[in-house]
């Protein structure tokens, strides 16, 4: 919004603030055309990330010699913009690289970018280094801690994660209830005998 009241009163001035007049205005060589809308942000890009503060007065101005202003007049000559050669298309390079470091799914990585394929998303990832190194300690971590569970041989035992738990046999167990298996008038009371899971019928 403060950019906005900027542009705004920077147009009252030029007198490019009419209600059909464009809010970001045409501009070739110095001469602002606000009938017509701005075609390209090149410069004011290029501006911007050019742009140095002068160590003396805070002035925010282009690189040069000198400080613009005349009161200052201080060497500015070897100061540089942290942002100089930064592109626009970076900013787009680094926010997907830090969702995937985040852990964000791939299908949200590319619903919030636009990507269409595997392939593009793959281009735009930079994981770091520092990332990279911090996946790999992770997993000698997980290593180290097997080892440590393992049976004082000193070295990893797969047996105890890729077989099956050992079960405890199952114990015989024998189960009242009415009724025969069998369809009968009477019903009476008989056993089943369960061993191991399997039942014989010992019928009183």
């Amino acid at each position: 919004m403060a950019a906005i009241l900027e542009l705004y009163k920077r147009a009252e001035v030029s007198n490019c603030a009419e209600l059909n007049h464009f809010v970001f205005p045409a501009c070739e060589n110095g001469n602002i055309n606000p009938t017509r809308p701005q075609a390209s942000w090149r410069t004011a890009w290029r501006n911007l990330t050019r742009a140095i503060v002068c160590p003396a007065c805070k002035q925010v101005q282009n690189p040069g010699s000198v400080c613009c202003d005349a009161k200052c007049n201080a060497d500015i000559k070897d100061i540089r913009s942290p942002l100089e050669g930064l592109r626009f298309h970076d900013l787009r390079h680094h926010a997907i690289t830090e969702l995937a470091e985040s852990q964000a799914s791939d299908q949200t990585i590319m619903a919030i970018a636009g990507h269409v394929s595997q392939k593009m998303l793959a281009h735009y990832s930079h994981i770091r280094l520092e990332a990279k190194r911090q996946a790999l300690d992770a997993l000698a971590a997980n290593r180290a801690d097997a080892e440590q569970q393992a049976t004082g041989s000193g070295r990893y035992v797969t047996r105890n994660v890729t077989n099956g738990t050992n079960l405890p046999a199952a114990k015989p167990q024998v189960v009242e209830r009415n009724g025969r298996p069998v369809r009968a008038r009477t019903a009476d009371l008989y056993r089943v005998n369960f061993v191991g899971g399997l039942g014989t019928d010992e019928v009183e």
